[in-house]
C-alpha cells in the first residue's frame, strides 16, 4: 500500500467547487459529488444519523438541521501517524456510510500539519502525507462509500486560504484561557499533566477552528474529540453566534488489553490493524482480557457488540 500511495497532496487534483487542498486523484475513484438527492425522510435521516453516536449534542439541533438542510457538512479529522486499527478503519467506515445515505457530504481533514505539530513520524511532512495516503487506500479498500466525501489536505488548505484561516484561530487563542485550552490536550493523545510543547498549545485552538473553517454542522469524532468539540460551542456562544456545530461522538472500541479504555497504536497487542493476517488477529483475540460473565470493561463483548 505505501508503495502505491506516494504521491503527495499536491499533485492530486482539486474536488469539485475548486478546493485547493481535496485530494480528487486520477483513477481512484474518490467521488464528484454527483450522488442523487436522499429519498429519506427526514425522521430516517435523523434516526440514522443518531445511531452513529453515543452521545449527541443537541439532538433536537439535529433534527432541527436535517429538516432544513437537505446536504449538511460532517466533518472528522485525522492525523496520519502510522497503522490503522479496525476502530478507525472498519468502524470509521460504517460511520460515514451511515451519514451519506442520509444525505450527508463528509469531509476529512487529512491533518498533516497537525500530525507534525504533535511530532508524529518524527515530524517528517512528506512521511505524514504518505502515511495519509495510505489511510485513504485503506478505507477505499474496506468498503467506505466516497461519492460523497472528501479528504482535504490541512496544510495545503490553510495556505490557500491563510487570509480566513489564521484570524480565525488567533480570535479563537484570544477568548480563552491557556487553562482551558489544556484540557483539550486529550484530543492529542496527551494528558494535562504533560509538558507540552509550545505547539501542543496552539493545536487546540487549530482543531477548533477547523470546524468552522470547513463550514461543518456536525462533528462526528470519536468521544476523545469531545472537549475540543465543546470548546466550538463555547467559542459561538461567545460570540453570539445562533447555529452551532453538532456533536455526534462515537464511542471508542477499548484494547485487547486489560484496562485499555482505547485502541492504542504503540501497543501492536492493545489493536487488530487493518493489514494483519490472519492468523496475527487470531493470536490477539486468544491473548484478549475476556474475563467469564462479565460484560462491563470487556473488549471482546465490545467488540462483538460493533
Amino acid at each position: 500500500l505505501l508503495r502505491h500511495t506516494a504521491l503527495m497532496p499536491s499533485e492530486y487534483k482539486t474536488a469539485s467547487g475548486g478546493d485547493a487542498g481535496a485530494w480528487r486523484p486520477d483513477g481512484l475513484g474518490l467521488g464528484t459529488h454527483s450522488a442523487a438527492p436522499c429519498a429519506l425522510s427526514a425522521e430516517e435521516r435523523y434516526d440514522l444519523c443518531r445511531s452513529v453516536g453515543a452521545e449527541c449534542i443537541q439532538e433536537d439541533e439535529l433534527r432541527n438541521l436535517l429538516k432544513h438542510k437537505p446536504n449538511p457538512v460532517c466533518y472528522d479529522g485525522f492525523e496520519p501517524s502510522g497503522r490503522m486499527h479496525i476502530a478507525q478503519g472498519v468502524g470509521k467506515a460504517i460511520n460515514v456510510n451511515k451519514l451519506t445515505a442520509a444525505g450527508c457530504t463528509f469531509k476529512f481533514w487529512v491533518a498533516d500539519w497537525f500530525a507534525q505539530l504533535n511530532n508524529k513520524m518524527g515530524g517528517d511532512l512528506k512521511k505524514i502525507q504518505t502515511v495519509g495516503r495510505y489511510m485513504v487506500e485503506v478505507w477505499k479498500s474496506v468498503g467506505m462509500n466516497l461519492d460523497r466525501v472528501e479528504f482535504i489536505s490541512s496544510s495545503e488548505e490553510i495556505n490557500s486560504r491563510a487570509d480566513e484561516y489564521w484570524p480565525l484561530v488567533m480570535d479563537i487563542a484570544r477568548r480563552n484561557s491557556l487553562a482551558r485550552v489544556v484540557r483539550c490536550s486529550q484530543i492529542m493523545g496527551r494528558n494535562e499533566t504533560d509538558d507540552l510543547a509550545a505547539s501542543q498549545i496552539f493545536y487546540p485552538c487549530m482543531q477548533c477552528a477547523d470546524i468552522f473553517f470547513l463550514k461543518a454542522d456536525i462533528c462526528q469524532l470519536g468521544m476523545d474529540q469531545r472537549k475540543v468539540n465543546m470548546l466550538a460551542r463555547e467559542y459561538c456562544t461567545e460570540i453570539k453566534r445562533k447555529l452551532k456545530p453538532i456533536i455526534l461522538s462515537h464511542a471508542m472500541l477499548p484494547g485487547l488489553l486489560e484496562g485499555q479504555e482505547k485502541m492504542s497504536k504503540s501497543d501492536p497487542n492493545s489493536a487488530i490493524f487493518m493489514e494483519d493476517t490472519e492468523q496475527e488477529v487470531k493470536t490477539k483475540l486468544k491473548k484478549a482480557f475476556c474475563p467469564p460473565a462479565i460484560v462491563e470493561g470487556n473488549p471482546c463483548i465490545a467488540y462483538a457488540h460493533q
